[in-house]
């Protein structure tokens, strides 16, 4: 129970002590000691045999009046931001969510008979060590970056550094808060706590753009929210129970409704169909808030609760149409990050996609799902969080967030480009991480509803197509370019060949995973398990075994990039990136993507994606009331 604790009110302390910290160094210092504490707290945790929890070594009672005096605070902040902005969507979301809240609480809270409020089984330590190391690594990076950002990059930018680390470590100790909660008024409240500091960070520029999508975040999960007070309120009211896994295990006619609408706030987080936008929008934020929200924190909290919940919806109409929404927004979200040259946006629409592939597994949710879905989970968050951050970097360095500008990375940032590359092969080759989720969900899927098939077997084209060309990209050389001197800081580097390792290792490792964390937890939901057997998991390891000489190759000592003439059927004019054309005129050599403008467009396919994703999920919340 202490350590659980301390991994909750650490990152929460640290926040309030650098909210009031200026100097750079102390903060360094705060960020290093307490990340560094974090990621061994989290090991410690998975390394032990058992866990027995107990009692709180505090008053219940107290702890619960605390919470709601903080979401009481929390509340009137959001009813402010609404009115300033006014945008009384936001005010009559937030007064319908206090209004249920409180009504729970003065007609069944002092009579409820409580959950557990603390619980942790396999999953909760997978989670939390992607909050801790994941997490962790960004905060660390973040220190450097933020740096750079507000003295070289954005000066224009008002400088409230100590604002943005109180937010990340708030997040983080929420996050970590959310994993472990077993009472459903518990985990609410942390819930709460991420949409807020998601709303803060994004609009932390305090530009115009950066004001409405930070609204436009709020609006979405504040929906989300007021699906999850209700899910409360009907759960209690009508099984006398407040425990999350009370409500997984008490049968489908008690947990079908409450678990449609957790589903549903778990959708809104996840920025599945219809609710995409938001996490496109959070792109306007400083890199370290993009790859929190996508890796370690905000949406991994929206699939962690739907593939909770698998074992109440499956093989149910509930079931069905979540993981249709999955599907869809799997198809649509790739299909949409080949339309796009802006290196976020594409990370973006490739984080949507594959948290709709985590989505599906949880609809379906059969043990094999449930296990591809977990796999997915941790893959996904390494490798994304290192493509974010070093595209933070590059775009530092080159000014441009455009992939075509990224042309001959491997020249003049190799050490930056080959982490690059690691990471977009670990979302996209075979035989790394994610390419193996994909399989493992796509045999779960032809087991269960084999239709279904069509989204992984398209969607997982259209992701091969647009990681491809941006590889391409990056090992393409037209012209030779001087190399930058210093490309990464000392806390960037940490935090890079951290993550670097971390994905590699998380391939090369993972069948030893499976077997300690995630093949225990689905025996334990379903009473057996499914993985993808010796043989096949031998060969991926030897796979990874050559794989490995594939960065050595370019970052071997004494050797560099060996670039050679691209071959122009012999029209190449010597010494120079360009040819002779066919009317003796010297012509450059260039080279660009596709992105398809004829064939798909980014807008029509949002339109497309928001109205089958709405459809979809008043169908479900239909099914679950008859």
């Amino acid at each position: 129970m202490t350590l659980v604790l301390a991994l909750v009110l650490v990152p929460l302390l640290a926040g309030l002590v650098l909210l009031c910290l200026r100097a750079d160094l102390p903060r360094r210092l705060v960020v290093v000691a307490v990340t560094g504490a974090v990621c061994v707290g989290c090991v410690a945790l998975a390394c032990l045999p058992a866990l027995n929890l107990g009692e709180l070594p505090v008053s219940r009672h107290a702890v619960n009046l605390g919470m709601m005096a903080v979401e009481a605070v929390m509340g009137l902040y959001i009813l402010y931001v609404g009115v300033r902005a006014r945008h009384f969507l936001i005010v009559a979301l937030m007064l319908a969510q206090a209004g249920l809240m409180g009504w729970f609480e003065w007609t069944a809270g002092p009579e409820a008979s409580p959950a557990p409020a603390l619980f942790v089984d396999k999953f909760s330590i997978v989670m939390a060590l992607i909050n801790g190391i994941v997490g962790g690594g960004i905060c660390l990076y973040a220190v450097g970056y933020m740096r750079e950002y507000h003295t070289e990059a954005h000066r224009d930018v008002p400088d409230r550094r100590p604002m943005f680390f109180a937010l990340l470590f708030v997040f983080m100790g929420a996050m970590f808060g959310l994993v472990f909660a077993d009472e459903l008024p518990w985990l609410f409240f942390f819930w709460e706590v991420t949409t807020l500091c998601s709303f803060l960070l994004i609009g932390y520029t305090q530009t115009p753009e950066a004001r409405k999508n930070a609204l436009l975040a709020l609006v979405m999960n504040l929906s989300g929210g007021l699906a999850f007070a209700l899910a409360i309120v009907w759960f209690y009211h009508n099984t006398h129970q407040l425990g999350l896994q009370a409500l997984i295990h008490s049968g489908h006619a008690a947990a079908l409704l409450p678990a449609a609408l957790l589903c549903f706030a778990g959708i809104t987080k996840a920025a599945q169909c219809p609710f995409s936008s938001w996490l496109l929008g959070a792109m306007v934020a400083p890199t370290p808030v993009s790859a929190l929200l996508h890796s370690s924190t905000m949406v991994k909290a929206g699939v962690y609760l739907v593939l909770r919940l698998a074992p109440v919806v499956t093989g149910t109409s509930v079931g069905l149409m979540v993981a249709l929404v999955g599907g869809v927004t799997f198809l649509i979200g790739s299909l949409a990050a080949i339309t796009t040259p802006e290196a976020k946006r594409v990370l973006a629409h490739s984080t949507i996609a594959n948290l709709g592939l985590v989505v599906l597994c949880g609809g379906i949710g059969t043990y094999e799902a449930v296990w591809a879905g977990v796999l997915l989970i941790i893959f996904h968050a390494v490798a994304k969080c290192l493509l974010f951050l070093c595209v933070g970097v590059v775009e530092h360095k080159l000014h441009s967030r455009n992939i075509e500008d990224m042309s001959g990375l491997i020249v003049y940032m190799p050490h930056v480009a080959v982490m690059m590359l690691i990471g977009m092969a670990g979302m996209s080759l075979a035989p790394f991480g994610m390419l193996i989720s994909k399989w493992a969900v796509l045999r779960a899927v032809v087991d269960a509803y084999p239709m279904l098939s069509v989204f992984i077997v398209f969607g997982s084209a259209a992701t091969l197509f647009f990681w491809v060309k941006w590889m391409g990209k990056l090992v393409e050389v037209v012209a030779p370019r001087q190399r930058v001197i210093k490309e990464i800081s000392l806390d960037e580097s940490v935090a890079l060949y951290g993550l670097s390792v971390v994905t590699f290792l998380a391939c090369l490792f993972f069948p030893l995973f499976s077997k300690l964390f995630i093949e225990p937890y689905v025996a334990g939901v379903y009473g057996h398990t499914g993985s993808l057997g010796q043989g096949n998991m031998l060969i991926m390891v030897i796979m990874m075994a050559v794989v490995m000489l594939f960065p050595l190759s370019f970052l071997s000592r004494g050797r560099g990039v060996k670039v050679v003439d691209p071959y122009l059927g012999g029209a190449n004019i010597q010494g120079s990136p360009g040819f002779t054309g066919s009317g003796g005129a010297s012509e450059t050599v260039t080279l660009h993507n596709y992105y398809m403008g004829g064939v798909l467009n980014e807008a029509w396919l949002s339109r497309v994606a928001v109205a089958g994703g709405a459809l979809m999920l008043a169908a479900m919340l239909v099914f679950a009331f008859i």
